[in-house]
């Protein structure tokens, strides 16, 4: 371990902590804990006791305490979703949505779906925003030039950026993210009423033989304008459980999408006094509705491939476009800088003293990111005591945007705290394997009782137990890597024979 850690470059800070950790005679249960967590690179530290008892006797059957853990912790995954603060975690939670799209799309009767889903139409739809000023950018690909006249590799730091930044709309771009939840909630609104005039029903005799069904998630684009792809399904009016009619065709689904989205507005008010005329958000004009084939009849766009690229993005966020990941906003004011003990807007008693009346807890110009993400961050600081409401630079990181990444309406499929319980409830039947306590399905009148106290300590590693929780979450990622192409080639050679 000591090459490896000298061979990749470590700060002595750093080495000399992994030393002593790895010293450490609890060491071995360290590491331990740290696999438990998927080798989370932020663990929650937990202090406290548990007890199974055997509610009949009062046995104790089982007791645990964290006393005799190494720092007198229990470590278990922080469970960020993002990639940028935890990969591990990122991991799980990419695989999570994966299969709660995939089954909307395939049928899962393990998850509630049945497998006729598969014969319903389905798209993949994906909905953007305008444009707010002209970007540098690679048209087909990079075979034409930029509007700058340069050809842009793919890794250009500079696209998606400004040409023009002083006429760029960053005020405009920021409100558009900032009201992107609330117009997909009119997109869907309006939805439903483009497919009741199609099919030439009204609204209430639409809903009584059909119902739509969605996944959708959020992406960043390059420029900091949030987009959403959505996979959009036609039910019958039970669910999932029924077929839909004969008029719900992938033709009337893709045209009520295109009509609906070219109907959403949502009106933002204006501030003549600071110079703001208000806008008009809607949709921008490149809307694409793809129909989802199922896997291995050649189709374009498979239900394996629309899962995938679903789950992908739902580990990213603003830090694509060379932000933070973590709010900037003072805390003590939420961002307004004033005062929450005051309302004097004319004085200064007013201004918060934690951040001095800026709102922020970090100098945006002192901060290590691209120009263009911090004129969008600072549009948001600069309305939010116009639009005090919109909470813009409690969500400066995020450019403005405050909606949910990934959502489901109820009768897609499974939800993300199912699949989670699931996880749960077989990690509780090995430890009771484990333990050799009774299990309740074998024997519904062995019943336990478990009594358990649990107080948070605090969260992370030391610089040195960062290094090894990394290595050992690119091990499991790498065991889990070589398992799939082993499987693969299985299903390979079963497929040949």
């Amino acid at each position: 371990m000591t090459n490896a850690a000298t061979q990749a470059g470590l700060d002595p800070t750093t080495l000399g902590d992994l030393l002593t950790v790895a010293g450490d005679p609890g060491f071995d249960r360290w590491q331990d804990q740290i696999r438990r967590t998927g080798g989370c690179s932020d663990p929650i530290h937990l202090t406290g006791a548990t007890k199974t008892l055997d509610p009949a006797t009062g046995t104790v059957l089982h007791s645990y305490s964290t006393d005799g853990e190494p720092g007198s912790v229990l470590r278990v995954a922080c469970g960020n979703r993002r990639a940028s603060r935890c990969p591990s975690c990122a991991w799980t939670y990419a695989g999570d949505t994966y299969h709660l799209i995939r089954a909307g799309l395939t049928g899962d009767p393990t998850k509630g779906t049945p497998e006729t889903v598969r014969d319903h139409p389905r798209v993949f739809a994906t909905l953007t925003a305008p444009s707010f000023g002209p970007v540098h950018n690679r048209p087909d690909n990079g075979r034409r030039p930029c509007r700058c006249g340069t050809h842009h590799p793919e890794d250009a730091p500079e696209l998606g950026t400004a040409l023009n930044p002083a006429k760029y709309d960053y005020a405009g771009a920021v409100m558009w993210n900032n009201h992107a939840s609330d117009l997909w909630r009119y997109f869907t609104i309006y939805l439903r009423r483009e497919i009741a005039k199609r099919a030439g029903l009204t609204q209430k005799e639409a809903r009584e033989q059909s119902r739509v069904s969605f996944g959708k998630v959020a992406e960043y684009q390059k420029r900091g304008a949030v987009h959403f792809h959505a996979v959009i399904r036609f039910d019958g009016p039970d669910g999932p459980d029924s077929l839909p009619p004969p008029w719900a065709t992938h033709a009337l689904l893709t045209d009520a999408i295109q009509a609906a989205a070219a109907r959403v507005e949502v009106t933002v008010p204006a501030n003549v006094e600071h110079g703001y005329a208000g806008w008009v958000l809607r949709w921008g004009t490149q809307i694409d509705v793809q129909p989802i084939g199922a896997f291995g009849n050649g189709e374009e766009l498979t239900e394996q491939a629309v899962a995938s690229y679903v789950a992908k993005y739902a580990t990213k966020a603003a830090e694509i476009t060379g932000g933070l990941d973590t709010p900037i906003h003072c805390r003590a004011c939420q961002g307004t800088g004033r005062s929450p003990r005051y309302d004097r807007p004319n004085s200064t008693l007013s201004h918060c003293v934690g951040c001095k009346g800026t709102g922020l807890s970090d100098d945006l110009t002192a901060l290590p990111i691209p120009d263009h993400t911090r004129r969008l961050m600072t549009a948001c600081v600069d309305l939010t005591a116009l639009y005090p409401g919109r909470k813009l630079a409690a969500w400066a990181h995020m450019l403005g945007f405050r909606g949910h990444f990934s959502t489901k309406s109820r009768s897609y499929s499974t939800t993300l705290g199912a699949l989670r319980q699931v996880r749960a409830d077989y990690r509780a039947a090995q430890q009771r394997a484990a333990l050799g306590l009774p299990d309740p399905d074998d024997n519904p009148e062995a019943t336990t009782l478990t009594l358990a106290h649990w107080t948070y300590a605090g969260h992370g590693h030391s610089p040195g137990e960062s290094w090894l929780a990394a290595n050992i979450a690119r091990d499991i990622q790498h065991n889990r890597e070589t398992a799939r192409q082993a499987r693969a080639e299985l299903d390979d050679q079963e497929d040949w024979t």
